[in-house]
């Protein structure tokens, strides 16, 4: 029987109804930015970036185009906000909110840092010291700077090169309130408590001379942020320029020796080095250099009882030490100090009155060798886990009979310890409190080998919950960064307990471009072997995929800057291996980027990358610049994160890279890009609370993709 007319309305109506909710639970349509016509001819190939519009800053179709894509991510994620807001209270529940760093002395005074619940920022605090030069925890604190005062109406504030003048009156520091890493120096009298009117802009370095009125500080050029000038400033007359770095290639940072007598200049290079010094006291002079810049020699410069320590590469590839007299370094007068060793990395020799510590590394871990001057005798620190991180840290007292350090692994928070350098005890001073009742003996942590396809062995640090089932099954997070000679260490994160106690695995590749095994690491993942900083990850995940330590749906993968870069790499090449992808600020748009020496930090890259206007560079580079090699397929999810006013990678290469993909992707996969557009940096929020809240949303989406909502 026919329905009657009165029968096919209601039907009709709730046909209607039911097609309205239909559409209302559809996704959001994907921003799609406009696209402009660029053409650029490059070694005869005529290149089209329809994209390359989004350069444009001040352009407001650049903002409303983010803005769109912030409120798409805003859409597409609204149904993790109660996860994510659950996770942020769980990770700030186990942080000890107001919290005292271990106090640091340094002349009559010991210095410290703390902070308070509910505040952003630390404050930097001193007290004197004790007749005897202890610690006197009943001394008056006195706050040199509160940084939460400081940041009071604005959303974004940095504080760097912060130091004292060697009679404890006058402190330098700077300010970034962009997040563009452009810090205004200030000079504060610690005895009135008021600001000097001596300033400067785009200061990346400051020291003070031992006359307690004399400041040399460096800066940074506008447009490039190659740090290129040197100043000396007498307080009260105006900051005089006493050297320039004409050489693109190079930049200045400015140091000063354990024992305060010279003030140190390093001029480096990715490949070449040069220090000059300065007597401390006597900052009207000149800098002189120890030893001129050679292509390839890498050095730098320790005193001591009239002899430099020179750290050199010269016929040591991971490095030596050598003396030799500040009258005459030249190299037919050094002595051998430390020797080159084929399978040790020598980062850094620290110098005491009577003792030395060598900073190394062997097999991706961490050593320290303590030398005692007056016996001669050198012994090695050892540590008890087989995974772990240890440094140095704040330890400014020449005549120091104790070594400050700190260590850490994956599943041990962080601890800080003085050794004594006669006796060989160790004393714990502060370990990290984790609140909410942390157990490390819940979680194992071990070292693992992949072989990489050249036969190479790649190390890899993971840690899990005990019981983690090796089935195949289970979720894994793999990190990686793999550039500039930048290793990864391994380091405990009260955060990461989250991820563990849902299940996943934690892993960290440590993959060449990196100097964990040596100089050659980095040799063997830069220039025209970069490719094996991408290819080593994607065997280390095949490695732990064949393990049974995770499979190709359940891994999810993380790189942040050139990290970034090393997921667009991967992902382009084996999209089928990932489930999901966090790729913060990354380096995505090698071509563009590297062929414009006028934006920031291009031309001291070449070096690391390669120059793109040599033809083979470019062939290379182009062969894996992660937007370039974008093709009609099938992609992971894949979460981008960027700051509108990053310094080191523009914000553009990120919104190119997403906008290109959204054209081309044949999956269903998110595909989200978010970008802060209040001030903020290459390291996102600069409160501590903001990065919490970043942390929350990027753990809330990673867990989302393989499964995890609660």
């Amino acid at each position: 029987m026919k329905p009657s007319r009165l029968l096919v309305l209601p039907i009709l109506g709730m046909l209607a109804i039911t097609t309205f909710f239909a559409m209302a639970k559809q996704p959001p349509a994907p921003p799609a930015a406009k696209r402009i016509e660029h053409k650029a001819v490059w070694h005869g190939e005529t290149v089209v970036d329809p994209y390359f519009w989004l350069r444009e800053k001040s352009n407001p179709e650049v903002a409303r185009y983010l803005e769109a894509e912030n409120a798409y991510t805003e859409a597409m994620t609204k149904d993790i906000k109660p996860f994510q807001e659950a996770l942020y209270k769980e990770m700030l529940g186990r942080i000890k909110q107001t919290d005292l760093t271990v106090p640091t002395r340094r002349g009559k005074f010991y210095y410290y840092n703390r902070t308070e619940e509910g505040k952003q920022y630390a404050i930097y605090c001193r007290k004197p010291a004790a007749p005897d030069g202890s610690w006197d925890p009943k001394a008056v604190e006195f706050v040199m700077l509160d940084q939460n005062a400081l940041a009071r109406g604005l959303p974004f504030l940095g504080i760097e090169s912060a130091s004292v003048s060697d009679d404890d009156n006058l402190l330098v520091y700077g300010t970034d309130t962009t997040g563009y890493r452009q810090y205004v120096l200030h000079i504060k009298d610690l005895r009135t408590g008021q600001a000097l009117p001596d300033t400067a802009e785009r200061v990346t370095s400051a020291e003070w001379a031992a006359d307690n009125k004399t400041l040399f500080f460096t800066t940074e050029d506008k447009g490039t942020k190659r740090s290129n000038q040197l100043w000396r400033l007498a307080l009260g007359g105006a900051p005089e320029m006493i050297l320039e770095e004409k050489d693109e290639f190079y930049d200045l940072d400015l140091g000063r020796t354990k024992d305060m007598k010279y003030l140190l200049l390093e001029i480096q290079s990715t490949d070449t080095w040069e220090t000059r010094h300065l007597d401390a006291g006597a900052p009207a002079g000149g800098f002189k250099i120890v030893l001129p810049r050679e292509k390839g020699h890498k050095y730098d410069v320790e005193h001591r009882e009239g002899l430099f320590y020179i750290r050199s590469n010269k016929g040591a590839r991971n490095f030596r030490v050598v003396t030799a007299p500040v009258s005459d370094p030249r190299p037919e007068n050094w002595k051998e100090f430390l020797g080159h060793q084929s399978d040790v990395l020598l980062d850094r020799v620290e110098l005491f009155k009577d003792y030395a510590v060598a900073h190394d590394q062997y097999a991706a871990l961490n050593r320290f060798r303590i030398l005692n001057f007056k016996t001669g005798a050198w012994h090695e620190v050892s540590f008890p886990e087989s995974v772990y991180s240890a440094f140095g840290r704040n330890n400014p007292e020449f005549d120091a009979r104790t070594f400050r350090f700190s260590y850490q692994s994956l599943i041990t928070p962080s601890g800080v310890y003085d050794y004594d350098l006669e006796t060989r005890k160790r004393t714990l001073l502060k370990q990290q409190e984790v609140l909410g009742g942390y157990d490390p003996a819940r979680y194992a942590t071990e070292r693992l080998w992949a072989t990489a396809r050249d036969g190479v062995k790649v190390p890899i640090s993971i840690v899990y919950k005990k019981g983690f089932a090796r089935a195949g099954k289970a979720p894994l997070w793999l990190y990686a960064y793999g550039s500039y000679g930048y290793g990864t260490p391994v380091w405990f994160s009260s955060n990461q307990v989250s991820l563990l106690d849902r299940g996943l695995a934690l892993a960290i590749a440590h993959i060449r471009g990196g100097d964990e095994m040596g100089e050659a690491w980095h040799d063997d993942g830069m220039l025209m072997k970069k490719k094996n900083t991408f290819t080593d990850f994607i065997d280390c995940a095949e490695y732990l995929v064949a393990q049974k330590w995770t499979s190709k749906d359940r891994l999810v993968i993380e790189g942040g800057s050139a990290g970034g870069l090393l997921m667009g790499a991967v992902t382009n090449l084996r999209p089928d291996l990932f489930r999901a992808v966090n790729a913060a600020v990354p380096f995505m748009d090698v071509i563009n980027s590297m062929m414009d020496a006028s934006i920031p930090l291009t031309a001291g890259e070449f070096l690391e990358w390669g120059n793109p206007k040599e033809k083979a560079a470019y062939d290379y580079m182009k062969s894996y610049s992660p937007y370039d090699n974008l093709e009609k397929k099938a992609y992971p999810a894949i979460l981008v994160t960027t700051s509108f006013n990053d310094s080191q990678v523009m914000y553009w290469e990120p919104a190119k890279y997403v906008a290109k993909l959204r054209t081309l992707k044949t999956d269903k996969n998110e595909l989200l890009l978010k970008c802060r557009m209040k001030p903020g940096g290459h390291g996102g929020a600069s409160g501590r609370y903001d990065r919490l809240e970043d942390d929350s949303f990027e753990y809330a989406w990673m867990l989302k993709q393989v499964g995890i909502t609660r």
